[in-house]
């Protein structure tokens, strides 16, 4: 998941950042401020923001806001603040992500760190001890953002998610109106997708020349770790810390991954690149991908005329459509001085009242609004990446930050299938054993039984 996220910021970093001049070597920024209008009356759902208030008794205030990438994206954050607390200064620092989060905790452990800084729930070990709690209550929060109640630790909130990204498919629209199949065609269950990337795949004698369906590189990630939730699994055990993976769920998913190989023939382990470039390069005319997606076709591979839809599932009416990941409001340094923490605390709720920033994030991110009230905006559902996830938002899952060992296991545990001829059952008891051991000494604990509909 970890990898899945990374990919996400950056894309969206790219799309932003290649609008900026190059930064100073010190990798802060100077961005071109665009013109605001300053709202006069309190604004906000239930979390309400108030711009007649003033900070720090009107006196002249300077912080530190650290991220890494969406330059543009936050000094648009900042302008806004700023043009209603014109005493208060804001210097945007910008990290390149390997550096973030080895400079950040060391930063927030000394006495000059930023008062206000990027999260990535990856990184939550990392950083939650350096953090202070929102002064916002987490009942008006989990009125206006859903997926709150996973991140309430002992009655408070450290961040929230303001976006949430899944997986999705994406389809190549020439290659599906080539095949004769129209929007009346989208499969619902993986009986029919089955089924219509059979009729996506052109060989020529034995060989491909169109994949129906590629998802080389990346099945741990976009099947192995979600399409469980469909069958009703769970991948952690009840007390929240033990990883089952070794089931007959897992088992079941892996044996989708083989059929449609070596059954259907819609895709090979040897054809194509990575189911992502291999779409964008036009050699596949579907891939399951996460939101991020969108950017980096947009970014990549301009000349692809795509469509996205629902996951299909095995059965209707699912337990879960599949797993989630959210882009993570902001930290605030506990150790930062009284009144740049007051100045951070601010600034926050100035950004979880803010429609219109919430949803420029939300764009820019091609992540799903984790606020409710975004559910139905017309800018949101104009992305597709984002709107294939309207109906059903409730009906996915963040099982937490995941270990990278979930990841890395069972990509080992598919490749062994694939390319050495372990059988499933043993790739997944081998893949098993090793999460267990690599996550003795580990403190997380899965969020799954903070699902809406946790059976």
């Amino acid at each position: 998941m970890k990898k899945c996220w990374i990919a996400a910021g950056l894309a969206a970093a790219m799309m932003v950042t290649s609008l900026t001049g190059c930064g100073s070597s010190d990798g802060k920024k100077t961005v071109e401020s665009a013109a605001v209008n300053v709202p006069t009356e309190p604004f906000g759902d239930t979390v309400k923001y108030d711009p007649s208030q003033p900070i720090n008794d009107g006196k002249d205030i300077s912080v530190e806001f650290w991220e890494w990438g969406s330059d543009n994206l936050f000094q648009e954050l900042i302008d806004g603040y700023t043009a209603i607390h014109p005493n208060v200064s804001i210097k945007l620092v910008n990290n390149p992500w390997d550096d973030y989060w080895t400079k950040l905790p060391l930063s927030l452990g000394g006495s000059n760190g930023p008062a206000i800084f990027n999260v990535h729930n990856s990184q939550h070990e990392n950083l939650i001890n350096y953090m202070a709690p929102y002064e916002v209550s987490s009942d008006d929060l989990d009125a206006d953002f859903n997926g709150v109640s996973a991140h309430v630790i002992d009655g408070k909130v450290y961040y929230i998610d303001y976006g949430i990204m899944t997986g999705s498919v994406y389809y190549n629209k020439d290659m599906w109106e080539a095949a004769g199949l129209t929007d009346a065609d989208y499969p619902k269950t993986w009986n029919e997708m089955r089924e219509v990337a059979k009729k996506l795949t052109i060989k020529e004698e034995n060989s491909f020349v169109q994949a129906g369906l590629n998802f080389n590189g990346t099945f741990h990630q976009n099947y192995l770790l979600g399409l469980n939730y469909q069958l009703g699994q769970d991948l952690f055990e009840d007390d929240k810390k033990t990883a089952t993976v070794n089931n007959d769920a897992m088992k079941a998913v892996m044996q989708l991954l083989v059929d449609l190989y070596e059954v259907d023939g819609v895709g090979s382990k040897d054809f194509g690149a990575e189911g992502a470039d291999s779409f964008g390069q036009g050699q596949s005319a579907m891939t399951i991908q996460w939101g991020h997606f969108n950017n980096t076709l947009k970014t990549n591979f301009p000349d692809i005329n795509f469509g996205v839809f629902e996951i299909p599932v095995f059965e209707e009416n699912p337990y879960a459509y599949n797993r989630y990941n959210g882009e993570s409001t902001f930290g605030i340094n506990k150790n930062a001085p009284a009144d740049q923490q007051a100045v951070a605390q601010d600034i926050v709720k100035y950004f979880l009242a803010n429609n219109d920033i919430q949803k420029k994030f939300n764009i820019a991110m091609s992540t799903f609004p984790a606020k409710k009230s975004l559910a139905e905006d017309a800018e949101i559902l104009a992305n597709p990446s984002m709107a294939v996830l309207a109906d059903h938002i409730d009906r996915y899952i963040w099982p937490g930050p995941m270990p990278a060992t979930m990841e890395t296991s069972l990509k080992t545990a598919g490749e062994n299938v694939f390319f050495n001829g372990m059988s499933i059952d043993d790739a997944l008891a081998e893949a098993e054993e090793t999460i267990h051991n690599d996550m003795k000494n580990s403190s997380f604990e899965s969020v799954e039984s903070l699902y809406k509909y946790a059976e």
